[in-house]
């Protein structure tokens, strides 16, 4: 009964309606993230692009958009290389520290073969690295 009473045309017309809605409020929260992620102004230019954005949203959007285009672009950049930075440390972190079992079962076996220890201290040091 519900299908013949919305015909075909008005079910994608109403999903393109949606889809452009969606879009529509992605770009008004990037604009607005990026509002409130920049340095450079204060809190009363903030303010302002966000009651700016509010009580004319397209106008509103669509001027930051085209008077900020290039600022986002390179405030995005700067973010990312700060998260890339962070997790090549963090991974670098990870991965100096330790090595497992078998990197000290190595070093073992390296003062093992260099006389500072003996073969039961170096049997000890494997059993506690495997166990």
């Amino acid at each position: 009964m519900l299908a013949a009473d919305y015909p075909f045309l008005d079910l994608l017309w109403t999903m393109l309606v949606f889809f452009l809605w969606l879009a529509w409020l992605w770009i008004l929260f990037t604009v607005w993230s990026d509002v409130f992620r920049r340095a450079d102004i204060s809190g009363w230019g903030k303010a302002g692009w966000l009651i700016f954005t509010l009580v004319l949203p397209f106008l509103g959007v669509f001027v930051y958009l085209i008077a900020n285009h290039d600022g986002m672009t390179k405030r995005n950049i700067e973010r990312m290389q700060g998260q890339q930075a962070q997790m090549d440390d963090y991974v670098r972190s990870v991965a100096a520290g330790g090595g497992g079992a078998a990197a000290e079962i190595e070093k073992a076996k390296g003062l093992l073969d260099s006389g500072a220890i003996s073969q039961a201290e170096f049997d000890s040091i494997k059993a506690k690295a495997l166990g």
